[in-house]
């Protein structure tokens, strides 16, 4: 988060939004993770938390602009090691989920008793048939 936000400042979306771009799908974190990760910060004195447009935008401090300055290296190392790590087959797979995952949402949203119940089973065929292919 601090690397992103040595870049520009941003709000707590579009730290989000930016790491999930950034792991080509791989790690989106959740509002859960990232709001109380930048309260710590705060307190830390590395970053200051301003209200812009009715958002609280993330800047750096001096104090935290040092800190990443002082450890560039490292703070780079976690974007080359998520390049690695993240394979096209993987890629591939988490895009899958993530469509399947918004097929779902609109069934919820907009589907019948009897959709809901038949989208439920299809998932929890899909769960077995990704828990066999394991087993192989």
């Amino acid at each position: 988060m601090l690397a992103l936000v040595a870049e520009q400042p941003r709000h707590g979306y579009e730290i989000i939004q930016e790491i999930a771009e950034r792991t080509s799908g791989a790690w989106r974190p959740s509002p859960g993770s990232v709001y109380p990760t930048l309260s710590q910060l705060e307190d830390e004195g590395l970053v200051r938390v301003e209200q812009a447009d009715g958002r609280r935008v993330v800047h750096l401090t001096e104090e935290g602009t040092r800190y990443v300055e002082e450890h560039r290296a490292e703070l780079d190392a976690v974007w080359d090691a998520v390049s690695r790590d993240v394979d096209d087959d993987a890629a591939a797979l988490w895009e899958q989920l993530s469509q399947l995952h918004a097929a779902t949402h609109q069934v919820m949203s907009a589907g019948t008793s009897e959709q809901i119940t038949a989208a439920g089973a299809a998932l929890a065929e899909a769960r077995k048939t990704i828990y066999r292919l394991l087993a192989e």
